[in-house]
């Protein structure tokens, strides 16, 4: 059993988040010539100043430093205010609301598709922005981006979200979230983050069709999406929910096991929080049963068999580990989540940090090698996907749950 100084754990962390990841961002992310952040910085820090910007990194932006404005200092304030002029300025779509998936460099758009998944994180994003600075404009963001989901996306029949639209939110033909994801209409991934996004919205804006939208949200998810039967997500669904893969995403499962719980809190009623209560640490243990290796980090996925089709260690689902592992002490009382959720963090200090570059590497082998570019296109500092969200809410939620 690991001896956790839980004074001395909160310092690292706030450490890591002071002095690598946010400096990380400021330093060598922000475009001050053009505005907003470059799209691409290399494995070895270079700068791809002519990369694309996506929606979904540049949301995921303003989330961070909204919440270093609130939670942590208000010096973090100019690179919130910086990243939300500019998804105003370029992301939002002026003629059909809101946000485009992809600009070039200049801002101008690539791709005007409406990927649910984006328009949830804008609002998310917009909301905890609010949060930090009382501006009502951002709020009004977030509140047009929930009719706009809710108007364009909300399967009336069956529930739950269509995956995307068109820049004028008529049909498409592919709704792919990315090229690895199928072809379907229905994922847990978007649902996640469409659950995530209402539930800082519900901080700021108690509205009743909010509330409704919310607790059906819940119960689809609990209901649909969580395998009651396993305690893992099932990932890609028809129209009916009918499960259309039999892939198990351990980063996924650990990371859902807290955001249902903290939304069904966030929206009140005890029968649905005592469920989600329940099911956080059914799918922390299952993942703890499952998902980890010998030198306590987290591989990222399984068949149905429980055969590794992904045993590399990606770095937000070490992230996320931490706090679905804590989380689930924090309810049960029962160690091993507690000393887990330590490893894991010890494994982020040692491997998952760049301490070359700054900021963390995306993905390592089983063996605990960072990727280079040339060996996975994936490996980068900061990308499409790689941003500040999952490394910098590991710092909030922990230096926060660790202080009770």
């Amino acid at each position: 059993m690991t001896l956790v100084n839980k004074r001395d754990w909160a310092a690292r962390i706030e450490k890591e988040l002071r002095e690598n990841i946010l400096p990380f961002w400021m330093r060598y992310a922000m475009d001050r010539e053009t505005g907003g952040f470059y799209g691409k910085i290399d494995c070895d820090g270079h700068i791809g100043r002519e990369a694309p910007r996506a929606s979904v990194i540049h949301s995921r932006i303003l989330w961070t430093f909204s919440a270093a404005c609130r939670l942590v200092d208000v010096e973090y304030r100019a690179t919130a205010d910086w990243a939300y002029d500019y998804i105003v300025k370029k992301f939002w779509d002026a003629g059909y609301g809101g946000v485009y998936w992809m600009l070039d460099h200049q801002g101008n758009p690539l791709s005007g598709r409406k990927q649910i998944y984006a328009q949830a994180f804008a609002a998310y994003a917009m909301a905890e922005y609010y949060r930090a600075t009382g501006k009502p404009e951002a709020r009004e963001f977030a509140q047009r981006l929930f009719r706009l989901i809710e108007d364009h996306s909300r399967d009336a029949v069956w529930k739950g979200y269509l995956e995307a639209r068109g820049r004028d939110w008529s049909a498409l033909e592919d709704l792919r979230l990315s090229e690895k994801d199928l072809n379907c209409p229905k994922s847990m991934n978007t649902h996640l983050h469409v659950m995530e996004a209402y539930t800082n919205l519900l901080r700021v804006w108690r509205d009743p069709e909010l509330v409704a939208r919310q607790k059906e949200l819940l119960e689809v998810t609990m209901d649909r999406i969580v395998d009651n039967t396993t305690g893992h997500f099932k990932l890609f669904f028809d129209n009916q929910w009918n499960s259309l893969n039999d892939r198990v995403s351990f980063g996924h499962d650990i990371e859902g096991s807290w955001l249902i719980l903290e939304a069904a809190e966030v929206l009140g009623g005890s029968a649905l929080a005592d469920r989600a209560r329940r099911l956080a640490v059914r799918m922390a243990q299952t993942v703890y049963d499952e998902g980890l290796d010998k030198d306590g980090s987290l591989f990222y996925e399984a068949d149905s068999q429980g055969v590794m089709t992904d045993p590399n260690k990606h770095w937000w689902a070490q992230a996320e580990a931490v706090v679905g592992f804590y989380n689930a002490y924090q309810l049960s009382g029962q160690e091993h989540f507690l000393n887990q959720a330590y490893r894991v963090w010890e494994y982020i200090e040692e491997k998952i940090v760049d301490k070359v570059h700054g900021e963390w590497h995306a993905k390592l082998s089983p063996q605990g090698v960072p990727y280079l570019e040339k060996e996975d296109p994936d490996a980068c500092l900061a990308g499409p996907w790689k941003c500040p969200y999952h490394n910098s809410r590991v710092c909030y939620e922990m230096m926060e749950r660790l202080k009770k």
